[in-house]
């Protein structure tokens, strides 16, 4: 099963997506759309996948990097959605990408803001959230229980806090991922390696009933992928392809700190938005050493940027929230990057903070099958409701859905270094071997060598792909100019 992405691979099946019929066409290749991709090929049916730029250039890329155990959601009184979340976590925890997904523990501080009674009220919906872990038959081993810390054990995993008037902190897990645009390349790789067709730099022109309309970005050049389903997994993009689809985007900013400006932090902290009940900000200590501060809902209006920008006043924003709870406070000058994602939120009435994050899979009235709505977290599921109604649609003949025990590229580690280990699972040992070769560091941790496996084996094709999706060292700028050079050597190796 050859999983391997790059130029060749890319090259030699445009050529023959030319002259075949497959069974499903895919846009888009985010976790949803390489998660159709995988789904269809697992089935046995043939599959183009598509993507005007490169994996996880969207908003796959821009997340928490949370695999949420759908907590919020019961909050709300969204059982159903806060249970397909709680068993997608535990089947990526368990089985599909454990090497990438693993249990992570958060602190809510007790200052002198929270009361007695609203962590009463938290603790109790911690428990909940334990009770769906179990409903999801995740092992505790793999994802513990709540409690509650006394003020001097908060302080030791997260020395940042102040400690004026703390009485505590409650002590919660959920799931993290290493990176969420390297899920996505290994999601995409798996579909490879199941015989999909996985094509970045190809532009969706105009879709319609039997296929669609395309352009190389590379050459410029249009032809038509001819298909007999199309499924529509273009995110926040989806409605530009699909007219009658309506979206309302939210626009979710993390700011990016480097480790001394919360030294000593090991553990995430749940930070209670003044003024808002049950929202809470992020503070996400990273494997690199940087620290991710999220997240804001805003809405969006107008056209939808390729790269999303970070309006100063969600820096000062989410600084202030941040600050209620630190004993030295973080200013502007110590962020070092900053990120936004849109969610491709159904359009409905209310706060885009409030509206339902409930998936959706829609046919248009030209028979084009559009998935939006949804979480990072289900997109295996989204990616199942997609393919089962483009099987429906079409009478394809295909097997059921086995996507809940299909190992992702990786799942299975083998030994290697522990940091390679970490982010490559089972192929650390291949990417060691480039790395002692091109042992040349590049930032972020990161080496030559890894850049070069990118190259050869996760289909990154330029500088960007590979310092703002493969690696994430271009999250602070000054790092990225750094690493230009490297990146632009790696790409000739």
């Amino acid at each position: 099963m050859n999983t391997s992405l790059n130029a060749a691979r890319r090259l030699a099946e445009l050529e023959r997506v030319r002259h075949e019929t497959v069974d499903v066409l895919v846009v888009g290749l985010g976790a949803t759309g390489a998660g159709v991709a995988l789904d269809a090929a697992s089935r046995g049916l043939t599959v183009a996948a598509i993507d005007a730029h490169d994996l996880a250039f969207g908003t796959s890329r821009w997340s928490s990097k949370m695999i949420h155990g759908g907590l919020r959601y019961l909050a709300k009184g969204q059982v159903g959605v806060a249970h397909e979340s709680a068993v997608e976590r535990g089947i990526l925890l368990t089985r599909t990408a454990p090497h990438l997904v693993r249990a992570a523990p958060y602190l809510l501080p007790l200052t002198p803001a929270v009361t007695r009674g609203q962590a009463a009220l938290v603790m109790t919906g911690y428990r909940m959230g334990d009770g769906l872990r179990a409903a999801a038959r995740t092992p505790r081993r793999l994802l513990p229980g709540p409690s509650r810390l006394p003020a001097g054990k908060a302080r030791e995993l997260a020395p940042p806090l102040r400690g004026d008037g703390l009485r505590g902190a409650l002590l919660s897990w959920d799931g993290r991922l290493v990176d969420d645009a390297r899920l996505v390349v290994a999601i995409a790789r798996t579909a490879a390696g199941h015989g999909a067709r996985i094509l970045t730099r190809c532009r969706a022109l105009e879709l319609h009933r039997d296929g669609a309309q395309v352009r190389d970005e590379l050459t410029g050049e249009s032809f038509t992928i001819r298909a007999r389903v199309v499924v529509n997994a273009a995110g926040v993009w989806a409605g530009q392809l699909s007219r009658e689809i309506r979206l309302r985007p939210s626009r979710g900013t993390h700011l990016v700190l480097r480790g001394q400006a919360l030294p000593g932090l090991r553990a995430g902290l749940h930070v209670p938005i003044p003024g808002e009940s049950n929202r809470f900000a992020l503070v996400l200590p990273q494997h690199d050493g940087r620290v991710y501060v999220g997240l804001t809902d805003e809405p969006v209006d107008g056209p939808v940027p390729d790269v999303p920008e970070v309006p100063e006043e969600d820096v000062s924003a989410l600084l202030a929230v941040l600050n209620t709870v630190l004993e030295a406070a973080v200013d502007r000058s110590q962020v070092a990057g900053a990120y936004a994602g849109l969610r491709p939120l159904l359009e409905a009435e209310g706060r885009t903070a409030d509206l339902s994050r409930r998936h959706a899979v829609l046919t248009s009235p030209d028979e084009v099958i559009t998935v939006t709505g949804g979480k990072l977290t289900t997109y295996r599921r989204m990616a199942q409701d997609a393919v089962d109604a483009a099987v429906r649609l079409r009478g394809l003949h295909a097997g059921p859905c086995v996507t809940h025990r299909v190992p992702l590229v990786g799942a299975d580690p083998r030994g290697g270094p522990p940091e390679l280990v970490e982010r490559y699972g089972g192929e650390a040992a291949g990417v060691h071997e480039l790395v002692k070769l091109h042992p040349e560091p590049v930032g972020a941790g990161r080496s030559l060598g890894e850049l070069v496996w990118a190259v050869r084996h996760e289909g990154a094709l330029d500088e960007a792909d590979l310092l703002d999706r493969r690696t994430r060292i271009g999250l602070i700028p000054e790092d990225r100019d750094a690493a230009l050079a490297a990146a632009r050597l790696a790409l000739t190796l």
